[in-house]
């Protein structure tokens, strides 16, 4: 039934509780106040505690006042700022220009170019700053060497171990975000202001200057702050490249503190909720710019196709753009990384390099358990986090906008509360709860799995609501009337229109659930250990080359996964 009305019946209590209208957002409220709401109220509690002997705390501002008034509190501010800022800023760019030449304007060879340009979705984060490390480290990186052989050079052109350097390793990464959110943008834009432009006069560089860029102010606001929060709460680039380099920002420190001996939990859940309330502002303000965007809005019900402007001969100027992102920034960190899995060590490419290669790295990994193990962790975590949280978001999303029952926005919102918690954050807040409230599965990969699913349930979220409004609620009204129970209707009826949303969901949460890192890093231990984990590990030891395989092989498994679940959705009749 498309609408269920909260029940009046003047029966017993114990009817309303067999009553699927009253069952499903009572148990769904209690599972996401576990899930997003517990473990954050941990976090700040566990911020004001310290332990004075084994298991007795006492409850102090000490926490705060090492966290914040150390002097190294204001450096560790500044570095975040610039880092999320720069890269937030660097990307957008990226990405707009990336977005608007393919969409909108006659550069050869563009639509090549979209497919191309979300590739880097599926590197992980810590293999992309392994490979930027590879080609842009000051003592060995291929691109520097080869610089200075060419040009003659005494000193490294480049150097990744910076603050410029770790604005743009995770900037690249971070491109394909921008890009689709700004592609988005410009399929919908009515281009009925930028003709009336044109026809007075303006040139192509006025109209996007006065026209395009001005219409598509709300969505630069939000899509700049989004990015800013997903810099703000990243680890993969602060770990390998900032703490050798000694620049530390807040998810670096947090991880520090985790790891010291013995683990300060109370400096590091200080740190934590700064970030969480540095986060949550983000996001505030992004909600706030995507709600107040109305006077912008140029589609109505009228067709229109986006215009596309004539680059003329400043097209080959774009194509030479595409080109050199496509080398530099989608090949090149590949090849370094495909090349390095076949040495025995480091080395710069050259006709001397050819002997050395071999598969060498390839058959170490065929008997190196703890890579077997990290894989066989990662690929159930994967699966089971983006299958759980598509059927729990599929059930809230279908209370939230198909009943009728007071507060159901209460569960939307809970939902949604994730995507404000860093990574590292709910890491230390889950170290913070199962520490508190001893039961058997801490250091499993369970607690990984709660981790991954409560920091992903508001993209499952976003999925499944997107595809449920779009189905019309006659279609359930009919199972309803033929007799169909709440179930039969939602299995039968609303579950399988529901399937293209929960296609695009799961593939997406399966990807990130995979190379997954930030959360991790504070829970995985030996028997958990999935395969970010592991590359880290192995890196910080050395190994580099075997990284470097590691890497190749997880780049593989993971096209394995999505290229299965797409042949299982198309024989189920998903269309993705």
């Amino acid at each position: 039934m498309a609408t269920v009305a909260l029940p009046r019946s003047e029966r017993t209590g114990f009817r309303l509780l067999r009553e699927p209208a009253l069952i499903i957002p009572i148990i769904g409220a209690g599972v996401l106040i576990y899930l997003a709401v517990l473990p954050l109220f941990m976090l700040v509690y566990g911020s004001f505690e310290k332990e004075v002997a084994p298991r007795e705390f006492v409850t102090t501002l000490e926490n705060y006042q090492n966290a914040y008034a150390s002097p190294y509190t204001y450096s560790t501010f500044v570095n975040s700022i610039i880092f999320a800022s720069g890269s937030a800023g660097l990307t957008f760019l990226l990405g707009t220009m990336l977005a608007w030449l393919t969409e909108r304007t006659n550069t050869p060879l563009r639509t090549l170019f979209v497919p191309i340009a979300v590739v880097p979705l599926i590197l992980p984060g810590v293999l992309e700053s392994i490979a930027w490390i590879f080609l842009l480290s000051p003592k060995f990186g291929y691109l520097n060497v080869a610089l200075q052989g060419l040009f003659g050079l005494q000193a490294a052109p480049f150097n990744v171990f910076s603050l410029p350097g770790m604005i743009w390793v995770h900037s690249v990464g971070q491109v394909p975000l921008a890009f689709l959110l700004m592609v988005a943008a410009f399929k919908s834009m009515d281009p009925s202001l930028e003709e009336s432009a044109m026809m007075s006069g303006a040139n192509t560089w006025q109209t996007f200057r006065r026209v395009t860029f001005r219409l598509l102010m709300p969505t630069t606001a939000s899509v700049l702050l989004i990015l800013f929060v997903r810099t703000l709460e990243s680890f993969e680039t602060p770990a390998l490249i900032g703490i050798p380099a000694r620049i530390y920002v807040y998810t670096s420190e947090i991880y520090l503190a985790f790891n010291e001996y013995p683990p300060d939990y109370g400096r590091g859940a200080a740190l934590a909720v700064g970030l969480l309330l540095l986060s949550a502002i983000g996001v505030w303000l992004y909600t706030r710019s995507t709600r107040e965007s109305k006077k912008y809005q140029t589609v109505t019900g009228k067709a229109f196709r986006p215009r596309q402007f004539d680059l003329g001969p400043w097209k080959w100027v774009g194509f030479s753009f595409l080109m050199v992102y496509f080398v530099f920034v989608v090949l090149m960190p590949f090849l370094v990384l495909f090349w390095a899995s076949f040495l025995p060590f480091f080395a710069t490419p050259g006709w001397d390099a050819l002997d050395k290669l071999s598969l060498d790295n390839y058959r170490y990994l065929l008997g190196f358990r703890p890579f077997w193990d990290a894989l066989q962790n990662s690929i159930i975590l994967a699966t089971s986090t983006a299958t759980v949280a598509m059927i729990l978001t599929s059930l809230i999303a279908w209370i939230v906008y198909k009943s009728r029952l007071p507060g159901s926005w209460l569960l939307d919102f809970l939902a949604f509360i994730p995507i404000t918690v860093p990574g590292i954050v709910m890491g230390m807040a889950l170290i913070l709860l199962y520490v508190a409230f001893p039961l058997p599965i801490y250091g499993t990969i369970w607690l990984l799995m709660i981790a991954y699913v409560t920091r992903y349930m508001p993209y499952g979220m976003r999925a499944a609501s997107g595809a449920i409004v779009q189905i019309h609620s006659e279609l359930e009204e009919a199972a309803s009337a033929s007799g169909a129970s709440w179930w039969e209707t939602f299995k039968r009826v609303t579950l399988p229109l529901l399937r293209p949303g929960i296609a695009a969901g799961w593939i997406y949460i399966c990807i990130v659930s995979f190379r997954e890192f930030s959360t991790s890093v504070l829970l995985a231990t030996g028997e958990s250990r999935v395969l970010s984990i592991l590359l880290f590990t192995m890196f910080e030891q050395g190994q580099v080359t075997v990284v470097a395989a590691i890497g190749i092989l997880m780049i593989l498994v993971l096209l394995i996964i999505v290229g299965i679940f797409y042949k299982i959705s198309g024989r189920f009749g998903i269309q993705t």
